[in-house]
């Protein structure tokens, strides 16, 4: 089977219309972390009992639009409800449908100052950057 990677301008569109999907409904799209493993697809529910924290983006999402990525806008701050160690993040579009499962950690897809999420603690995503596969 081969791999079929298309043009970077086919790519960031995929991206912008991703960035679009986020935006759907009346709700912010928002990132849930957990401290527990990640579920092999997102059409598996997320165990209520892992969530440490979640993140609301604004509306719209979409910061800029570049040669390799798009940027999103920092999240707002958000109060973790829950103290232990984000292990992955799952995007919700503003309609609330499961959009992505990413890895957090040191060389993962979201990197945080402190994976060590305190009960209490505020935290934000300051940069967030959507990039084409190659």
């Amino acid at each position: 089977m081969s791999v079929v990677i298309p043009s970077l301008n086919a790519s960031l569109a995929q991206l912008k219309a991703l960035a679009d999907y986020i935006d759907l409904g009346s709700s912010n799209a928002t990132f849930v972390f957990y401290d527990d493993a990640k579920p092999t697809s997102v059409d598996i529910n997320a165990n209520n009992s892992a969530k440490l924290l979640v993140l609301d983006l604004q509306k719209p999402c979409v910061k800029a639009i570049s040669e390799n990525n798009i940027e999103l806008f920092p999240t707002n701050a958000g109060v973790a409800t829950k103290s232990g160690i984000a292990k992955w993040a799952r995007l919700f579009n503003g309609e609330g449908f499961a959009v992505v499962d990413v890895d957090v950690g040191a060389g993962m897809d979201i990197v945080l100052d402190n994976h060590d999420i305190v009960i209490g603690s505020s935290v934000k995503l300051d940069v967030i950057y959507l990039s084409p596969l190659f």
